[in-house]
């Protein structure tokens, strides 16, 4: 005889994993023109987007840069950290 094993309702639940984030927080030392050139060149962003990133750093004191999966974003938070940038990971925003 099959034994039943109690399963977790899951009708209204959906399990997705939420990409990771590189954020790059305002720091007293970079000019806004050279996180701009960092941003075009590792990132390969137009001049206009990576203006309107820097400004979001300058101006807000953080950026979220790029996202995608954990391993990605460490990638490219050691690139920052190399370029000079204070850059961490953390877990996308629900939403």
């Amino acid at each position: 005889m099959p034994v039943e094993t109690e399963q977790p309702e899951t009708d209204d639940l959906t399990f997705v994993d939420r990409p990771w984030v590189t954020v790059v927080w305002n720091d007293p030392v970079n000019l806004m023109s050279y996180v701009t050139y960092v941003f075009q060149t590792y990132f390969h962003y137009s001049r206009k987007k990576a203006e309107k990133l820097m400004l979001e750093v300058h101006e807000d004191g953080r950026s979220v840069v790029s996202s995608g999966s954990r391993e990605e974003m460490e990638r490219d938070v050691q690139a920052m950290h190399e370029y000079g940038l204070w850059a961490t990971t953390e877990k996308a925003p629900e939403g």
